[in-house]
């Protein structure tokens, strides 16, 4: 029996995905639930396994893009699993038989047909067209073909010279398909730059009393709750007050009406294997320290591990993003759409500033607050970003209410 494996929906609104990578060749005897691919779609990266045992046949090839029901393989299970070794990533190839002469009669020699011949550098019809509407001489372009003959191929790979000075090192280039994950975001980036009035506002914060709190706590906090006490339930936390006290900042345009939300879904921007991916922590406002750590900690290994799931990565209120890990000084983040707003938090740099009259050093942070002006008006922007400063640098009596063992649980 022959089955058909067709593209499974990844989720809502996604029409079709692309075949990033196959994990299996052609011909190959896999297993129920073995990997098989991987697909991309226009949010994330997923795997597709075998929904039946059985030597596999490929019906689309590696960054075609198929539309979500079609068929992209069919599964002979009838098939019986071959014995002994594991069936080879890549097929052997046949070695070409070699010709036997004839013997020849009368003393004459064989008469040996001599192959057609190209001087190095010469270019098919078709090369020639491609070069030349690149404005290309065959003379700069090395040919792969037969004796070097410049094929159509080399000529689409051809780059136009950047300059006619003589180098002296390599200056190869590789182009490569940009996966869907990545044109869909290029795509939305673009969107948010041309459809909204987008305008960031920074502030430092002195993180010098997380910093002790971190220190004297965060060995009894990991082995309580088996999870570090990191800089983004702080974050967060503050980010949630800061929405309480300007919801501008958690709403959405959807036309002519304006959405606000009384719920706090925190996207948290992480870099995943095939890119940007950003997770949502749904009801942080219900969350303590050790819950938000937790949930942090879940959401970045899945997507480091490419388990991340559609639902998982949609329908966030506002996102946190923290280029500081990389060692981003100021920075001004992109909103996600549909939100109107996103924090970006930065490295933590020791600066000189000035506390009761004396110039003291400090572990300083700078953070930006990206928005939409056209539902947020400055006084809601600027006085959001200062509620959060206030919230981290107070952090005891605005976020723990004065009862620090109490809200880390320990």
């Amino acid at each position: 029996m022959i089955l058909e494996m067709k593209v499974p929906s990844p989720g809502e609104s996604i029409t079709e995905v692309e075949i990033a990578t196959w994990l299996v060749e052609d011909g190959d005897y896999v297993e129920k639930d073995q990997p098989i691919a991987e697909v991309d779609s226009d949010k994330a990266t997923l795997e597709l396994p075998a929904e039946e045992s059985g030597i596999i046949t490929l019906k689309a090839k590696e960054g075609d893009a198929v539309a979500v029901g079609s068929v992209v393989c069919l599964i002979d299970m009838d098939a019986a699993k071959p014995a002994g070794k594991e069936q080879s990533k890549t097929p052997e190839k046949k070695e070409e038989s070699t010709p036997i002469s004839q013997p020849t009669t009368n003393n004459q020699q064989p008469t040996v047909q001599q192959p057609t011949t190209y001087a190095s550098g010469t270019a098919s019809p078709a090369a020639k067209k491609v070069l030349a509407e690149k404005g290309i001489e065959t003379s700069s372009v090395k040919g792969t073909g037969k004796d070097g003959r410049i094929t159509k191929d080399d000529a689409v790979k051809a780059v136009p010279s950047m300059g006619t000075q003589p180098v002296n090192g390599s200056r190869n280039t590789e182009r490569k398909k940009m996966s869907m994950l990545r044109r869909k975001v290029a795509e939305r980036l673009v969107a948010v730059k041309n459809e909204t009035a987008m305008l960031t506002t920074f502030n430092e914060v002195n993180m010098q009393p997380i910093f002790d709190l971190r220190t004297k706590y965060k060995d009894t906090f990991s082995a309580k709750h088996n999870v570090g006490l990191g800089f983004m339930s702080f974050f967060t936390l503050a980010v949630v007050r800061a929405l309480k006290m300007y919801p501008e900042v958690n709403s959405m345009i959807d036309g002519d009406q304006q959405i606000i939300n009384d719920f706090y879904d925190i996207s948290i921007a992480v870099s995943g294997p095939k890119g940007l991916m950003v997770p949502v922590i749904r009801n942080a406002e219900n969350l303590t320290f050790r819950g938000v750590e937790s949930e942090v900690k879940r959401l970045a290994l899945r997507a480091r591990d490419g388990q991340i799931t559609i639902d998982e990565m949609t329908g966030g209120t506002f996102t946190i993003t923290n280029g500081g890990v990389f060692g981003s000084m100021l920075s001004t983040p992109i909103i996600n759409p549909p939100q109107s707003a996103i924090l970006g938090m930065h490295n933590i740099v020791n600066r000189p500033v000035a506390e009761n009259g004396q110039v003291v050093i400090r572990p300083i942070m700078y953070v930006a607050l990206s928005y939409d002006h056209r539902i947020i008006d400055g006084r809601e922007s600027v006085g959001f970003l200062v509620a959060v400063k206030e919230a981290l640098e107070n952090p005891i009596e605005i976020l723990m209410n004065n009862s620090l063992e109490k809200a880390l649980e320990i």
